[in-house]
């Protein structure tokens, strides 16, 4: 595991075409901005670690930006 600090504004880039942005810090609670092709799927970690016939996570970009609905 790759363990880097960021501040507000900054990014790290994965793979050259995902791109993850610290848009906020408010006390122990970050934002996080992540822009990826519309293929690359994007889960919250204890949402992948349900069942299969649990509910699914909705998606919606607007503007190249993925928001978890």
């Amino acid at each position: 595991m790759l363990v880097l600090s960021r501040k507000v504004g900054e990014k790290l880039v994965i793979d050259g075409n995902i791109t993850v942005e610290v848009v906020r810090i408010q006390g122990n609670r970050i934002t996080l901005g992540l822009v990826a092709p519309a293929d690359v799927k994007i889960l919250r970690g204890e949402l992948d670690e349900r069942p299969s016939n649990s509910a699914t996570v909705e998606v919606a970009g607007e503007g190249g930006l993925l928001q978890a609905c």
